[in-house]
C-alpha cells in the first residue's frame, strides 16, 4: 500500500551521502538501484574502441564507468555533475555537495596583478581583460579547466596564478621538453623587471634530470613524472596541467590521481576533442570547463592575427584513384607521403612563400626526411627538420631564430609543433599530412596566430588529396571534409581552393 505523496517508482528515501575521500575522489553512498543509475549516467564508449586491441580481444567492453558499483567512488571534480544530475532525478544530495569557493575579490586580485609589474622583451605587458578574469575564475573556483585559444597567453596566466599562491609548492605539468623550456624561459621573462628569481624558484625536470626539490614550482613533462610512487607527490598544493586536454591519456591521469592532498587543480587547453567522455574526464581530474575567450572573438580584437585557409587540392590520375580505392587507411597515407610528384610539389610551393612557414608532417622517416632532403636542395630558404629525436636545445635554438629573422623553413612533426610551441614570427603553417583531429588541427593552426607588430595576417596552407573514384571518397579527402566543419565551427575564414594536377 502506497501512502499519500510516496512514489511508486522509488522508494521513500532517495538520498545520495555524498563523503570526500581525498582531493582526488569522493565517495557516493546510495541505494544499490540508485548507484547503477548513477553508474549507467557516468558511463560512456570511448571514440574508436572496435579497433581498440582489448576490445577486439574480448578482454574490455570499450566503455569507461566514471563511477564504481563496487568502491562508489567517482572524481571529486564530477561534484556539480553528481549534484545537477540528482536534481533531476529528484533525488537529494547530503554531506559534501560543493568545493567552498576562494574569497578572493576581482579589485583585489586587479591590483596584485598589476602590482607584478610583468614584462615581456622589455616592454610593459598589458593584461588583457579575458586574462583577468580567467585567473580570477581559477583562484576563486580552485578547480577548473581554463579554454582558451593558442596565443591567448595562457602562460601570463599560469605564472599570474603561481605567484598570487605564494607559498603553495605547485606542479606544472606539460607534454613536452620544449614546452618546459618554454615555460621557464617565459617566467624569467615575465621577471626581468620585479625581481622574481626564476632560477631559485623553479625546478625543471625532463629526462636524465633529477626529481627532488626545493624550489617551490616544478615544472615538467609527464613522461619524467607518471612512474614516481604516490608519496612523490604529496606536499603539492597546487597543479597546473597545461595542454590539459592531452590528459585523458592513463599515464596522465595516474598523475592526478596520485595527488592526493591537492586542493587547486587547473588544466589550460587550447581546445576539446568534442566528445563528452573526454570532457567528464577532464573535468573529473581538474573541475568544470571554463572558456575564457574564442578564436574568433580574438580575432575581432585584434589580438590574434588574421587567419586565412588556403585549400589546395591535389588532383591525381585515374589509375592512381582506382589504385588508392582498394586501399585501407594506413596503406593509403604511404602512398601519399611516398609520391615524389606530391613531395616536390609541396617543396616548390613552400619556397615561393613569404616569410617564415612551418611545414607539419606525421611520419618522421617516411615523409619528413624526404621533404627535407628536398628543401635542401633548392638555394634562398634556411631549412631546418624538427622531431622527437632532435634535442630540447636544438629545437629552441631554431624557435628563437625564427623569432628573429625571416625566410626559414621548418619541417616539423606534429608530435613536436603541433602543441604548445610559440613561434610569434610565423607567416604560413602548412599541413603536409592529413589529419582529421580536432585537437591536433586546432592546436596546429595556433602555431601561426600570435600577432606582432611586423606580422598581422597568417595563411594556413591545407593540402586536399583528391582520389575520389564516382561516389567513392577516398579517406583523406574525407578527413578534409572533417577539418571544413571544424573551419566553419570556428568561423574561420576560408578562401576558394586552389587545384594542381599531378
Amino acid at each position: 500500500m502506497l501512502l499519500i505523496g510516496e512514489s511508486s517508482l522509488k522508494g521513500p528515501i532517495d538520498i545520495l551521502n555524498v563523503t570526500k575521500i581525498d582531493d582526488v575522489f569522493v565517495k557516493v553512498d546510495c541505494e544499490p538501484s540508485t548507484a547503477q543509475e548513477l553508474c549507467d549516467h557516468f558511463t560512456f564508449e570511448v571514440p574508436g574502441y572496435k579497433f581498440m586491441p582489448s576490445y577486439r580481444n574480448k578482454v574490455w567492453d570499450g566503455k569507461i564507468r566514471l563511477y564504481s558499483v563496487w568502491d562508489k567512488k567517482i572524481y571529486s571534480g564530477l561534484l556539480p555533475q553528481i549534484t545537477k544530475w540528482a536534481y533531476e532525478n529528484s533525488y537529494t544530495v547530503e554531506g559534501l555537495t560543493d568545493f567552498k569557493p576562494d574569497s578572493i575579490k576581482p579589485e583585489e586580485l586587479k591590483e596584485f596583478v598589476d602590482g607584478l609589474n610583468i614584462h615581456s622583451k622589455n616592454k610593459k605587458l598589458t593584461i588583457r581583460p579575458y586574462q583577468y578574469e580567467a585567473i580570477f575564475h581559477s583562484l576563486k573556483s580552485r578547480r577548473c579547466v581554463l579554454v582558451s585559444p593558442t596565443a591567448s597567453g595562457k602562460s601570463l596566466v599560469i605564472y599570474s596564478i603561481i605567484r598570487y599562491l605564494e607559498d603553495f609548492k605547485t606542479l606544472l605539468v606539460v607534454p613536452t621538453i620544449s614546452l618546459v623550456e618554454q615555460m621557464y624561459k617565459d617566467f624569467a621573462d615575465y621577471s626581468t623587471v620585479n625581481n622574481w628569481d626564476v632560477e631559485s624558484n623553479c625546478h625543471r625536470i625532463y629526462a636524465g634530470s633529477d626529481k627532488n626539490t626545493d624550489k617551490r614550482v616544478t615544472i615538467s613533462t609527464w613522461q619524467s613524472l607518471f612512474r614516481l610512487p604516490k608519496q612523490y607527490f604529496s606536499n603539492f598544493d597546487l597543479v597546473i596541467g597545461d595542454e590539459a586536454h592531452l590528459h585523458k591519456a592513463n599515464s596522465l591521469k595516474g598523475i592526478l590521481e596520485k595527488l592526493v592532498n591537492c586542493q587547486y587543480r587547473i588544466g589550460t587547453t587550447g581546445t576539446l576533442d568534442g566528445t563528452k567522455t573526454h570532457k567528464l574526464v577532464l573535468e573529473g581530474l581538474f573541475g568544470p570547463v571554463h572558456q575564457v575567450t574564442t578564436t574568433k572573438e580574438l580575432m575581432d580584437t585584434d589580438y590574434l592575427a588574421e587567419l586565412k585557409i588556403q585549400p589546395v587540392v591535389i588532383k591525381y590520375p585515374k589509375i592512381d584513384c582506382k589504385f588508392v580505392k582498394e586501399l585501407d587507411y594506413v596503406k593509403e597515407l604511404q602512398f601519399l607521403v611516398g609520391n615524389k610528384q606530391r613531395n616536390s610539389f609541396i617543396v616548390d610551393m613552400t619556397h615561393k612563400l613569404q616569410g617564415n612557414t612551418l611545414v607539419l608532417y606525421q611520419l618522421v622517416e617516411k615523409h619528413g626526411k624526404s621533404l627535407y632532403d628536398l628543401m635542401q636542395q633548392k638555394e634562398g630558404k634556411n631549412v631546418f627538420f624538427i622531431h622527437g629525436g632532435i634535442s630540447a636545445e636544438d629545437r629552441e635554438s631554431v624557435r628563437e631564430l625564427c623569432e628573429r629573422t625571416d625566410n626559414n623553413i621548418i619541417v616539423a612533426s606534429y608530435g613536436t609543433f603541433s602543441t604548445g610551441i610559440n613561434i610569434k614570427n610565423l607567416n604560413n603553417v602548412v599541413f603536409a599530412s592529413p589529419s582529421k583531429s580536432r585537437i591536433r588541427n586546432l592546436q596546429s593552426i595556433g602555431r601561426g596566430l600570435r600577432r606582432t607588430d611586423r606580422k598581422t595576417k597568417v595563411v594556413l596552407i591545407d593540402i586536399v588529396d583528391d582520389l575520389t573514384v564516382g561516389k567513392y571518397l577516398n579517406y583523406t579527402f574525407r578527413h578534409y571534409l572533417e577539418r571544413v566543419k571544424i573551419y566553419h565551427s570556428e568561423k574561420f575564414n576560408m578562401l576558394k581552393s586552389y587545384t594542381h594536377s599531378i
